[in-house]
């Protein structure tokens, strides 16, 4: 039996940073990993890759919509489906292999194979031909993450109907693809289609898109992207999905009731939301339990088992890469010893779509049922020098401060390149800053940053900029 200070169960976002701080702090340290490469869903079928597409998918129809040639570049462009996966696929190698490298520099042994508790400090793990191995450590990390939430009536075979992981390797563009959920993974997925050539049209059981986010800020997204093309079915069910050789009827419905209809695509896409993958992991050896949503329970990163600990998307709080990034460290910096936190209240969200929307701390919504007095300041991109200059002029920032301290409380953006934009707002709100404080802030002239501070100016009815 191999001992290690501590051992990492799973090889994601979380699991991975945990494993590397753990080495770090001098701990011996095992991350167990039954994928050929490292980073989990995020780096192999998700983030990565998506992004990935995204950026290709942009400079695509900028291309061939006459955004270029609206700036004086004139091109011919073609699709070459085959090159744009096969770079998506390289850069996803390249971080991997990243990941690899920061295993070797920090000590960290990686464990290949699929990891399973079978006592207290004891886990056995499977590797690919069949060959076990027993590991021992004082503590133990579950960074296992999450798999799809699968739809009933809608049997998911990854060659007409997709789940995430085969709408990123699709061998051809759909003529139509149906999205069936409005979130984060439906709409940056359905754009990429969107923009490659398809008809795509997203079916959302509930009566709005983006659900959790600030409620202005997602109708301003949802009207962006019906201008770009994209057609919306909310507050619609699918009921069932029948697929064949050379496509998929859908049988939908009203959420609240109604009459059936039937949708021909080429090629469904679920993308529903995501569930916490537990199966196989020996939870019952040790007396643990998920609750009803499948969630492990923990209280500062600690499950009730001692010696136990959990992190990322098989816990709660919002499934993202960066929040089990934070956990991992706080978790590791716990077991050795040392004090750590997350705020959970200033975990930034974004969907990379075009336009982008990012939002940290709370929306309008929230702070209404709280009976929160607040002021609001907003300032649109549609008036900032560098959106104007660049033809990105879709959107608006948004700030929420306390009507009494000026407290920022709340920052929503919809808009180009804000998912690079909300760190500053996180950075600020963890000092507890005032709208006031990003208002006296100098900005750099001209750059999109601009609308952040006239959006903070606009908390007194002070902006300057047209």
């Amino acid at each position: 039996m191999s001992n290690y200070d501590v051992i990492i169960i799973g090889g994601g976002p979380g699991g991975y940073n945990a494993a590397v701080r753990a080495g770090q702090l001098g701990l011996k340290a095992a991350c167990v990993e039954g994928r050929a490469t490292l980073g989990g869903t995020c780096l192999n079928v998700g983030c990565m890759p998506s992004k990935a597409l995204l950026h290709a998918s942009e400079l695509y129809e900028a291309a061939t919509r006459g955004e270029l040639a609206n700036l004086g570049i004139e091109v011919t462009p073609s699709l070459n489906l085959a090159q744009m996966m096969k770079q998506k696929d390289d850069s996803v190698a390249s971080l991997t292999q990243g990941i690899e490298y920061l295993f070797r520099k920090n000590k960290v042994e990686w464990i290949k194979g699929w990891g399973r508790i079978t006592g207290p400090g004891q886990v056995e793990v499977t590797a690919a031909d069949g060959q076990t191995s027993r590991l021992q450590a004082k503590d133990i990390v579950i960074a296992t993450g999450s798999e799809p939430t699968p739809l009933p009536g809608v049997e998911i075979d990854n060659q007409r109907i997709l789940d995430s992981t085969g709408a990123l390797s699709l061998p051809e563009v759909p003529r139509h693809l149906v999205v069936i959920g409005a979130g984060v993974i439906g709409l940056e997925l359905g754009s990429v289609w969107r923009r490659l050539g398809s008809q795509v049209t997203v079916v959302e059981y509930l009566d709005r898109i983006c659900p959790g986010t600030d409620l202005e800020t997602g109708k301003t997204l949802q009207r962006a992207l019906s201008k770009q093309g994209i057609g919306f079915r909310l507050g619609t069910k699918v009921t069932s999905a029948t697929p064949s050789a050379s496509g998929v009827q859908l049988s939908v419905e009203p959420a609240a009731g109604g009459e059936a209809e039937l949708i021909q695509a080429d090629y469904v896409l679920v993308a529903i939301g995501r569930r916490p993958f537990t199966r196989g992991l020996g939870l019952e050896n040790v007396g643990l339990a998920t609750d009803p949503r499948g969630l492990l329970a923990h209280q500062g990163h600690r499950t009730e088992v001692p010696g136990i600990w959990v992190i990322g998307d098989v816990t709660s709080g919002p499934m993202l890469a960066h929040k089990a990034e934070d956990e991992a460290m706080a978790c590791i910096e716990r077991i050795a010893g040392k004090a750590a936190e997350v705020n959970y209240a200033l975990i930034p969200s974004v969907i990379y779509t075009r336009p982008e929307l990012a939002s940290v701390g709370q929306t309008e919504e929230q702070l209404k049922a709280a009976g929160r007095a607040y002021k609001t300041g907003k300032f649109p991109f549609s008036a900032n020098s560098r959106s104007k200059i660049n033809h990105e002029t879709e959107g608006f920032a948004k700030v929420l401060a306390d009507a009494q301290t000026d407290e920022i409380l709340g920052v929503h953006l919809v808009g180009p390149s804000v998912s690079e934009m909300i760190g500053e707002y996180c950075v600020a709100m963890e000092f507890s800053a005032s709208a006031e404080d990003i208002a006296l802030t100098c900005h750099p002239h001209p750059t999109r940053s601009e609308a952040l501070r006239q959006a903070a100016m606009n908390v007194q009815g002070l902006a300057t900029q047209i």
